[in-house]
């Protein structure tokens, strides 16, 4: 190894403004095996990764007087494989790096010969989100600001240090990747921190931190105000038959809904009242019920009050159903709400008398939750829909965002809204930020199409040699014969339409403002 050795010594103590270093390890690690599958890379593909050097720097530190640790991981390639480009990959869920996904595209990033870094925001092992409730409803709102934004600004100055100790200067160009809240952290950075990074991949970003908790209690809570609870079979069911509706209206048969509010245009949930289907969780013929279409369109048109206004966008047609409306049933076809356990705390946090399977919840409940709950608590600290990106676009910032159109985690609307509002306001918006739908693709992977994985590759070009941004990108869709077929995604707003015939695997570009 030449250069600087892989030793504490080689790096001084970062200085990061307002912070208090605690430690700084450094350790040569050798033989390294991973795991750096595309689909935890997001716009990569999948690399291998075998008996990989490379040197890992851990720091911890600490705001003095906020009583918290937080963390930070840089892995350096050696200098014989360095790209002289940093690489930092994103969190998930309630975790802001430092776990299982940060580590697999933190190895494909060294594999690819750059260093990269992580940060776990003070919180630790905990993916729980518990570390956001105090005693006596009292929330930790020194952990919300790290793992809001804090956290990463600071990030970005301690890996661009630690590369500059170890290489001798500093990254030629940095990029950021991530997807879901690895997504809102991209965006966080380029409305908080614009020069921390030249280019930002923010994939299904979860920058309407509120809005997104609400559309995961939204389902429960409508079964439960409503008291209908449907076979998960049955809202299987309806997505069955609005693809087989709406699949061909793009011009190919793919078994995707490409068009997904075209679709919902068209199709009728209630038209389907009483059809009957073979349920194979059951084993036997169910027939859909009207409670069944009820909560589709309850779950497409999004959270409502009870006036009928609307909170906030629903989930598309085409996505997975049953995950947003879980239900128990019994051998008796007599079914109860369910939701994951963080859904029941977030909802007691505000409505302590609150049971999902048993309560009689007012829609005025649910208000307060909305208004007086998720929106005051998070906004402040995880909103990151601040629209104005001026900054980012005169530091010389690229970004490119993409959304899966069957995302049943993170409403799709809500970032093409994002990015329309954005449009709106800079008409030169497609210079410096472009926005790709992806039908078929669930949360960050998933679904029936596959990960856009030159997007990475092209924006990379797109900061290097400042020109024109990628107008499509390849993906690779399954189709139900579980055959595969290439496929273009188009810069919004244009889209990717079948030009070829059937088989060929020709897809078309037009120019078509999307409604």
């Amino acid at each position: 190894m030449s250069g600087s050795p892989c030793v504490a010594a080689t790096f001084p103590t970062p200085t990061l403004f307002g912070a208090e270093f605690l430690s700084l390890n450094a350790s040569l690690v050798q033989g390294y095996n991973g795991y750096a599958p595309a689909i935890w890379r997001y716009t990569q593909p999948t690399v291998p990764v075998q008996n990989v050097t490379f040197c890992n720097i851990t720091t911890s530190y600490t705001h003095p007087g906020q009583n918290d640790t937080i963390w930070v991981e840089t892995w350096l390639p050696m200098h014989s494989s360095y790209n002289g480009r940093l690489q930092a990959v994103g969190g998930g869920g309630w975790a802001a790096g430092r776990f299982v996904l940060s580590y697999a595209g933190m190895a494909g990033a060294v594999v690819d010969g750059y260093a990269t870094v992580t940060t776990d925001a003070g919180l630790g092992s905990d993916m729980s989100g518990n570390w956001l409730y105090l005693s006596g409803h009292n929330s930790n709102l020194y952990d919300l600001k790290n793992f809001g934004s804090t956290s990463l600004g600071d990030e970005a100055v301690i890996a661009k240090q630690l590369i500059k100790d170890f290489y001798g200067s500093a990254p030629r160009y940095s990029y950021w990747n991530g997807c879901s809240t690895g997504g809102r952290q991209g965006l966080s950075l380029a409305q908080n921190y614009p020069h921390a990074y030249d280019g930002i991949i923010a994939a299904a970003p979860a920058i309407y931190w509120a809005e997104t908790n609400l559309n995961s209690i939204w389902g429960p809570i409508y079964m439960d105000m409503t008291r209908q609870y449907p076979n998960a079979c049955e809202l299987t069911e309806l997505t069955s038959r609005a693809v087989a509706l709406c699949d061909a209206r793009d011009g190919v048969v793919d078994g995707i809904i490409s068009d997904p509010e075209d679709c919902l245009n068209v199709f009728d949930a209630q038209a389907y009242v009483g059809s009957s289907f073979f349920c194979s969780t059951t084993n036997s013929t169910l027939k859909i019920s009207n409670a069944a279409a009820n909560v589709a369109n309850a779950l497409w048109t999004g959270p409502k009050s009870a006036s009928g206004d609307s909170f906030w966008y629903g989930f598309n047609i085409g996505s997975d159903l049953s995950t947003l409306a879980p239900t128990k049933c019994t051998f008796n076809g007599t079914c109860i709400a369910v939701s994951p356990n963080y859904s029941n705390e977030l909802i007691n946090y505000y409505i302590p008398s609150y049971n999902v399977t048993n309560s009689t919840i007012l829609a005025h409940d649910f208000e307060n939750v909305v208004y007086k709950g998720l929106r005051k608590l998070f906004d402040p600290y995880l909103g990151d829909h601040d629209t104005d990106l001026s900054e980012f676009k005169a530091a010389g910032g690229k970004m490119i965002t993409y959304h899966g159109l069957a995302d049943p985690s993170i409403s799709p609307k809500g970032t093409l809204h994002y990015y329309k509002v954005i449009a709106s306001q800079d008409p030169s918006i497609q210079s410096y930020y472009r926005y790709f739908n992806v039908p078929g693709l669930g949360h960050c992977w998933g679904g029936s199409s596959g990960q856009a994985t030159s997007l990475f590759t092209q924006l990379r070009d797109w900061v290097k040699n400042a020109t024109v941004g990628p107008d499509s990108s390849a993906v690779t869709i399954t189709r139900p014969d579980n055959s595969t077929q290439d496929q273009l995604i188009c810069a919004y707003p244009r889209k990717a339409v079948y030009c070829g015939a059937w088989g060929r695997g020709l897809v078309g570009i037009r120019n078509e403002q999307e409604a």
